[in-house]
C-alpha cells in the first residue's frame, strides 16, 4: 500500500479515537465558607457541577479523645447549583492504636457529623463523600476497616479515598482501599523539613520515581488533584521549624525585613513576631508554578486510561486563584483530555 495512503489512515483513526471527558472542580480548604465573587467566577468559568469541602479534621484533643477539628462554618449556603462533596480529613496517628468498637464509633460519629454540616450548607443529602488520610501499613487494616464501617451508613453512596504517591507505588504494603474510587494527590511530594531550595509541593522529577505503570494498572478509577498553592518554610538554625501561613510572597520583596541569600533562601534581618519569625530565620518560598503543573500534567496523561477524568485544583481560595488565569487553567485540563 503506499506509504500516503497508510499516514493518512494512521491520520483518520488518531482523529477518531474518542477524547477523554475532564470535568473540573475545586477543594474548598478553608474553615468558613462564605461567598466569594472571584471564586465563584473559577466555577462557573469552568461550568464544575462539584464543590469538594473539608468539613473537619478528625485527631485527638488534649484529653486523648478523638475529636472533631476545625470544623467549617457555613455563614453562606452552597449554590443550589452545585454539588456538595464533603471531605474528611483523618489524621493517620488516630487510627495507630484504636480498638474494632472505637473505629465503628469514629465511622458512626463522622456519618452523623457530616449530616448536620451538609444541611448547614443548604443542602438535604449528599451523594459523594470523601475521605482524606495518609495511612500506612501500620494504620492500612484500621484505616480499611473505618472505610467500610462508613460505608454502612452512608445508603448505598459513593465514597472515595485520596491516594498519596507513596500509597500509589507501594501497593504491597499499602493495599487498595475498599472504595468506589481514588483521587491521586499530586503535591506535598517531597520531604518539606529538608534543609535547601528543592520544592516539596510540587517536583516533577519526585512525580517520576512514582506513577507510571503503577498509575496505568491501578485496579480502580482515580481521579486527579493538582496544586495551585505556595507556602513559605522556616527553618531555624539550620532545622525546620514549621510553615509560616501569614507571610506572603511580598512580604519578602521587603529588603529591610528579608534578605534573599546566594542559594535561593531569604534571611530574615530582624525579629518579625507578626509572622512568628526571628532574626537569621531561614525562609524557603515554595511555590505551584505553572510550568509545574503543566509538565505534570504532560507526564500524567500518558498513564490515564479512562474515558473520564474528574481534575480538582487545590483549591478555592482568591488570593491563590489570582496566581493563574483561567487559560492557564483550561490548559491543563485540555492536556490532560
Amino acid at each position: 500500500m503506499n506509504c500516503k495512503y497508510i499516514l493518512f489512515f494512521v491520520i483518520l483513526l488518531i482523529s477518531c479515537q474518542q477524547k477523554r471527558t475532564v470535568e473540573t472542580s475545586f477543594y474548598f480548604w478553608k474553615t468558613v465558607y462564605q461567598t466569594n465573587g472571584v471564586e465563584q467566577s473559577y466555577l462557573q468559568h469552568f461550568k464544575s457541577n462539584k464543590l469538594f469541602v473539608r468539613i473537619l479534621d478528625v485527631d485527638r484533643n488534649l484529653n486523648g479523645e478523638i475529636a472533631p477539628v476545625a470544623p467549617i462554618k457555613f455563614k453562606d449556603k452552597i449554590p443550589t447549583d452545585l454539588e456538595l462533596v464533603p471531605v474528611v480529613f483523618v489524621v493517620n496517628d488516630v487510627l495507630k492504636e484504636i480498638s474494632p468498637s472505637e473505629v465503628k464509633k469514629l465511622a458512626v460519629n463522622i456519618v452523623k457529623f457530616i449530616d448536620g454540616k451538609v444541611k448547614q450548607a443548604g443542602k438535604s443529602s449528599y451523594a459523594e463523600l470523601q475521605i482524606d488520610c495518609d495511612w500506612t501499613a501500620t494504620t492500612r487494616a484500621n484505616y480499611f476497616s473505618l472505610l467500610e464501617e462508613i460505608k454502612k451508613f452512608i445508603d448505598g453512596k459513593v465514597i472515595s479515598s485520596t491516594l498519596r504517591l507513596h500509597q500509589l507505588k507501594n501497593q504491597e504494603k499499602s493495599g487498595i482501599p475498599p472504595v468506589d474510587k481514588v483521587v491521586l494527590m499530586c503535591y506535598n511530594m517531597g520531604n518539606l523539613r529538608k534543609f535547601g531550595t528543592q520544592n516539596s509541593i510540587l517536583d516533577i522529577k519526585e512525580l517520576e520515581k512514582y506513577a507510571d505503570d503503577n498509575l496505568r494498572y491501578y485496579p480502580m478509577e482515580i481521579d486527579v488533584a493538582l496544586p495551585l498553592f505556595s507556602w513559605t518554610v522556616v527553618f531555624r538554625k539550620g532545622s525546620y521549624a514549621g510553615i509560616s501561613k501569614r507571610l506572603k510572597n511580598i512580604d519578602l520583596a521587603n529588603s529591610s525585613m528579608f534578605l534573599m541569600q546566594a542559594n535561593g533562601l531569604y534571611l530574615v534581618n530582624e525579629d518579625l513576631p507578626q509572622f512568628g519569625l526571628y532574626k537569621n530565620d531561614e525562609i524557603r518560598l515554595e511555590e505551584s508554578k505553572f510550568e509545574d503543573i503543566k509538565q505534570s500534567a504532560v507526564y500524567l496523561s500518558k498513564y490515564f486510561n479512562s474515558k473520564s477524568l474528574n481534575l480538582l485544583f487545590y483549591h478555592l481560595d482568591e488570593p491563590t486563584l489570582k496566581n493563574f488565569n483561567t487559560h492557564e487553567l483550561e490548559e491543563i485540563a485540555h492536556i490532560l483530555r
